[in-house]
């Protein structure tokens, strides 16, 4: 059964308070050079049977209306990452 995984992210233009945090501790741990941490979501779902363009579209539509807010996030990919 094909796994595929949809990634999640905040939209530009949000504060992303998690992402500062995680930003500020790599600094305060001595990690030089990160200047920005951006936190999403990846959701992993295993499908009955190949995946094809209708399935594709299905995954865009259930990822855009039910596993992203789309007043402050943002559907970055889907990805096939396992098809036998």
């Amino acid at each position: 059964m094909p796994l595929v995984v949809i990634e999640v992210m905040p939209k530009a233009e949000i504060l992303d308070p998690q992402g500062k945090a995680i930003t500020a501790s790599l600094a305060r741990s001595g990690y030089e050079g990160i200047t920005e941490v951006r936190m999403g979501k990846r959701f992993e779902l295993t499908v009955d049977g190949d995946v094809d363009r209708a399935r594709l579209e299905q995954l865009q539509e259930i990822a855009e209306e039910t596993l992203a807010n789309s007043v402050i996030e943002d559907v970055v990919g889907i990805h096939v990452v396992d098809q036998p």
